[in-house]
């Protein structure tokens, strides 16, 4: 597809952007398996209804736009969730492999953040008020997912990783 104008950028992001919430959907559940805290695992699942409930509102963008909801491969958000495999198959100790699962799941977070952001002005831009709407509900969830993760990380996982394997 030729990106012509600001309206062809927005719906190739929106594809990439699709794609990669298809993607967590199938890495979430191998990261709840994977975690040991229980409060990780929750936070995971509960990401994961919030992810699906981002697909729906991604699906109504698209109908707004008179368009079937469908993705491009985003090779950032493969390349990340592969990070995270790599990870997971590291011999680590419960509580550092927790510390690093939030490591990763917060570079998931980062790249919506990105990506929802800057959907997020290209609809203003456009004039798209009612996709707008729906864009910034789902950038705000994941600056909170993001917010959550860090506050997991920094106070409880990150400490107990800290001290394994201290004298």
């Amino acid at each position: 597809m030729k990106l012509n104008n600001l309206n062809d950028l927005f719906v190739h992001e929106l594809k990439d952007i699709y794609n990669a919430e298809k993607q967590i959907t199938k890495a979430l559940p191998k990261m709840m398996k994977e975690a040991s805290s229980s409060q990780l695992k929750k936070a995971f699942e509960m990401h994961l209804s919030e992810t699906e409930k981002q697909i729906e509102r991604l699906e109504q963008v698209f109908d707004i736009l008179g368009m079937k909801a469908s993705g491009e491969k985003c090779k950032a958000m493969e390349g990340i969730i592969k990070e995270a495999q790599d990870m997971m198959s590291e011999n680590a100790d419960s509580d550092v492999m927790d510390a690093a699962l939030i490591a990763s799941a917060q570079r998931v977070e980062h790249y919506e953040i990105a990506g929802y952001g800057t959907l997020c002005t290209y609809a203003k831009q456009l004039g798209h008020k009612e996709i707008l709407n729906l864009l910034h509900t789902t950038l705000e969830e994941e600056k909170a997912t993001d917010l959550k993760l860090t506050d997991l990380a920094e106070s409880k996982i990150n400490v107990k990783a800290e001290h394994k394997g201290a004298k």
